[in-house]
């Protein structure tokens, strides 16, 4: 049995703001062509850790790499052209722009005409537009929104304007989709048709390392998930086995349950 290659290796990561330490000694790898999950309580660290992966913070120690490569210090949109993309908990698409306009926009660093030739409007520039609409497109089929290319974005329902935000993250080639919290005030069955699409999506060859508090949705969907707490991993494995962990009951299940 093969071993799947390893896409983002976290390894002793550390951040401390002052004399805060958000994250401690935190170490887990996602491979390539799987679901894995982050999970922990509010505070725990988790949104801390996608900042670090994607350059918006920088690591006070430890590091982190992406296919054997540091991502330490460069600043996002390099690490976005490495092959990163990622989704917000608020969903940030341009409402005043068609589906097809704002997939379009992830794909700019992809289009390779240059100024010149948009000026003249070169055939070159004619031909790389005519492919960007067709994968634009094509993107938005993935999802189910084809229908709905020409259609404003702000007039999507809520779970709609989610999975543009994923054809839109698509748009960039990415090799890993970071998804942070991406069934946040959706109802179960928005829930049901964004797991599917998140499945489809890892068929298709993409990693994906999601954050995420819906326990069901999680436990449902990754492959592995690592559970943080107080800026620590208390436990890593499959979903049965973070299920059955006493310590991550103690620290976040039977917290949920209790709230229930």
């Amino acid at each position: 049995m093969n071993t799947p290659q390893t896409l983002l290796s976290i390894r002793n990561v550390g951040k401390h703001f002052g004399g805060l330490h958000v994250l401690q000694d935190v170490s887990f790898e996602v491979p390539a062509g799987g679901i894995y999950g982050l999970i922990g309580p509010n505070g725990a660290g988790k949104t801390t850790v996608f900042n670090l992966v994607t350059g918006l913070l920088a690591p006070s120690s430890g590091t982190i790499e992406f296919q054997g490569e540091s991502l330490v210090g460069l600043p996002p949109h390099q690490i976005t052209h490495r092959g990163i993309a990622r989704t917000f908990q608020n969903i940030r698409i341009f409402k005043e722009m068609s589906l097809l306009e704002n997939v379009m926009i992830g794909m700019h660093e992809h289009l390779k005409y240059g100024a010149g030739g948009i000026f003249f409007n070169s055939s070159a520039c004619r031909a790389a537009e005519k492919r960007a609409r067709e994968r634009a497109f094509e993107l938005l089929s993935w999802l189910g929104l084809e229908h709905k290319a020409a259609m404003l974005a702000d007039n999507l329902s809520y779970g709609d304007q989610r999975k543009l935000e994923f054809a839109r993250a698509l748009a960039t080639e990415p090799k890993l989709l970071l998804l942070d919290e991406p069934v946040a005030g959706m109802n179960p069955s928005e829930k049901t048709l964004l797991m599917e699409e998140i499945i489809n999506i890892r068929n298709r060859g993409y990693g994906v390392f999601m954050i995420e508090h819906d326990m069901r949705f999680v436990m449902g969907l990754c492959d592995r998930i690592a559970v943080l707490n107080f800026g620590r991993i208390i436990a890593e494995g499959s979903p049965d086995e973070v299920r059955n962990n006493q310590e991550v009951i103690e620290a976040y299940l039977g917290r949920e349950e209790e709230a229930a």
